[in-house]
């Protein structure tokens, strides 16, 4: 499998990013794939510049075997549409913002993550913040669900291509 950079993006990368940070890198552990793909997460607008996940994100990470306290969260950067190869928005806000600031020769990297989902019905992941943490939880499972299919079509689509 060629090198991949994979980077999950919502609003502020405190919730629903550094979640799907968490869960993608134990996937891609568990798959054995963490030579040939890394991870890394962003917000569009990160007012919270370096603050650590929501603490009820940090609590649902952890109750699965994640520990995502030590991520910091940070605005999308130019150098992030350059080296990504993919960059999955959480919803069509967040896309619409990465359509705005990424370059046009970059743009076929953008996609919601919920695009590679045959199971899932909605097309965005909905953000628990205003919620409790019982709407964590069914991030944690959209994410979970979503990101297993994701990896499943990065996989299919490397061996159609005949690596």
């Amino acid at each position: 499998m060629e090198k991949l950079v994979i980077l999950v993006v919502c609003r502020a990368n405190i919730c629903r990013s550094p979640l799907a940070e968490g869960v993608l890198k134990s996937i891609v552990s568990e798959r054995g794939l963490t030579k040939t793909i890394k991870v890394d997460s962003a917000g569009t607008h990160a007012g919270l510049i370096s603050s650590r996940p929501d603490l009820r994100a940090q609590r649902v990470a952890e109750e699965h075997g994640i520990n995502i306290r030590r991520l910091k969260s940070r605005r999308i950067r130019a150098k992030d549409f350059q080296r990504s190869t993919h960059i999955l928005a959480m919803d069509q806000d967040n896309l619409k913002n990465l359509r705005e600031d990424c370059p046009s020769e970059q743009q076929h990297k953008l996609s919601l993550l919920l695009d590679y989902s045959t199971t899932i019905e909605s097309s965005e992941v909905p953000d628990p913040y205003y919620g409790s943490e019982s709407g964590f939880l069914q991030t944690y499972q959209m994410l979970h669900t979503a990101l297993n299919e994701f990896v499943d079509s990065l996989i299919a689509k490397q061996s159609a291509d005949g690596e």
